[in-house]
């Protein structure tokens, strides 16, 4: 009988590229997430939930589902997605911070050509029988200066178009540099330069408690009078009464908003102005953008559930994984299990990954990532994910460290994962990738040096080397009808020996801890990784 597969609810309506990128390999199920009700009732099972902005995941509704593993939101905004409960529970969330960032562009000019020439008041006039040509007579573009307040990925295309039509570009930005606003074509000036020379304003931040209502009536009121302010990010970012009070009295010309604080949002103040051009939230509303964003989110469950890290993943520390680090990834994991069985019951106090070779000098951080996720899987009940291992640590009181040298001694590249207890032991396993096929190795142990495969089975004794120990193993191995496949034995200076043996199956509760007493092992150790 054939495993289950893996159940991906979809909970808005997504484009057909979505399902089609999404492949064969799930069963598909879909939901209505506005409806409450029907959303909580219908997340068991689901591995992966895929919204846009209409359903809410929060910790309730991630409650509700226990194998879930990834929210996936086709958009950029986060805001129906409680990342901290997300994180919490070990489940990745994702986005589609590209997907949208075009339309958002276009229709940010959008709205700057509506408002310098009036295009909004005028049609609703003409269809009204009314002509007034002289009433909405605008303003050109050309020679008037833009003031861009962000210059990330939007902000950059905004100026890059508007600049096409004349404009001077002004640019306000703590996080970027002079040289960087320059390239783009703009000059870089503090906000309150920007408000007071700019014709256009136009506000491409994100929204974080220092930026809500950061324009205000203070900010209006350093604006020209004749100044113009266009808002296509996130809601809340201009203050909405403040903005009707500078309509009202003149203090600026026009607004254009495609955002608001509270959505939907279909009366507010400043609507009653003809003065203000406002749109339904449309900034990623072009079929291009949806069918983007569908897709990019779907390649992200794929890589989600198949235990890999995900580039646009919000609450996962590391981004793009190197090609040459990548298959690292499954044995930092393995290592981590290997010395979280070593340790048993001892309280761990430190993790430390060390990378060696050639890939330490690439971005490593995964690495660290995956030994974490390793350590805690078999010693926590909670699931644990690339995405909460590093807050499980942190709540233990675990420091987790990661530490490269380029030179390797034995192999082209190791890791080796070390682990420091409350108790004052230290513990460490080393792994290493060899051949074309990259077979996964255990290579070193404590002092020891071994060379043997990371099967599903592993035994691990620490004993005063003697005669008729390994014999002795074989014999009572041999009585469960468990087989060895591979053994190698090591023995330091002081006559302390290590063997590692690699089994066909597991074995029955209790037969590690059994075999150890009856040869007098200092440690015992079963690592089923088989799970």
């Amino acid at each position: 009988m054939s495993a289950a597969q893996p159940v991906v609810l979809i909970a808005e309506e997504l484009s057909p590229a979505t399902v089609e990128a999404l492949g064969p390999d799930f069963e598909i199920r879909h939901t209505d997430g506005a409806d409450r009700a029907r959303l909580l009732a219908d997340l068991p099972g689901a591995s992966a939930v895929l919204v846009r902005s209409a359903t809410q995941m929060d910790a309730e509704a991630i409650a509700a589902a226990p194998d879930l593993k990834v929210i996936a939101r086709a958009g950029v905004g986060l805001d129906n997605v409680d990342v901290a409960a997300a994180t919490e529970a070990g489940v990745m969330v994702v986005n589609a911070p590209t997907s949208n960032i075009i339309s958002a562009a276009e229709l940010t000019c959008g709205h700057i050509l509506s408002a310098a020439r009036n295009i909004a008041p005028a049609n609703r006039a003409l269809k009204a029988g009314e002509w007034k040509r002289s009433k909405y007579a605008g303003v050109e573009l050309f020679g008037k200066r833009l003031g861009v307040i962000g210059l990330g990925r939007i902000g950059a295309l905004v100026a890059e178009r508007m600049r096409a039509f004349g404009m001077e570009i002004l640019a306000y930005d703590p996080y970027i540099s002079a040289a960087r606003a320059q390239q783009l074509g703009a000059t870089l000036v503090d906000l309150d330069t920007l408000l007071e020379r700019a014709d256009f304003v136009t506000i491409h931040m994100p929204k974080t408690p220092e930026t809500v209502g950061m324009i205000s009536d203070a900010q209006l009121a350093r604006m020209k009078d004749t100044a113009f302010v266009v808002n296509v990010a996130r809601g809340g970012l201009i203050d909405e009464d403040a903005l009707d009070r500078a309509l009202a009295s003149g203090t600026i010309a026009g607004a254009g908003v495609d955002v608001f604080s509270s959505e939907p949002a279909t009366d507010l103040p400043f609507f009653r102005h003809d003065s203000a051009v406002v749109t339904p939230h449309l900034g990623a509303s072009t079929a291009e953008a949806q069918e983007k964003a569908g897709v990019s989110v779907a390649k992200s469950v794929r890589l989600a559930l198949a235990g890999e890290l995900v580039p646009d993943a919000v609450n996962v520390a590391g981004g793009v994984i190197h090609e040459d680090v990548r298959p690292g990834l499954p044995l930092a994991e393995k290592l981590g299990r290997v010395l979280s069985a070593l340790v048993g019951e001892q309280s761990l106090s430190a993790v430390e990954v060390e990378v060696a070779g050639e890939i330490a000098s690439l971005d490593v951080s995964a690495l660290r990532l995956a030994a974490l996720k390793g350590v805690f899987t078999d010693i926590v009940s909670e699931q644990v994910s690339y995405v909460n291992a590093p807050l499980l640590a942190e709540q233990r009181g675990v420091e987790a460290r990661l530490s490269t040298t380029e030179q390797a001694e034995s192999y082209r590249n190791t890791i080796t994962v070390r682990a420091a207890t409350a108790q004052g032991g230290q513990t460490s396993v080393t792994g290493t990738l060899t051949g074309p096929r990259q077979v996964q190795k255990l290579v070193g142990v404590d002092r020891h040096e071994v060379e043997v495969p990371l099967a599903d089975h592993l035994l691990i004794f620490s004993y005063a080397d003697r005669p008729g120990v390994i014999g002795s193993l074989g014999q009572a191995l041999g009585a469960q009808q468990v087989n060895i496949a591979g053994m190698d034995v090591s023995r330091d200076e002081d006559g302390t020996a290590l063997a590692v043996l690699t089994l066909d199956a597991g074995l029955q509760p209790g037969t590690a801890e059994a075999l150890g007493g009856a040869i007098g092992a200092s440690r015992a150790a079963e690592v089923d990784l088989s799970r």
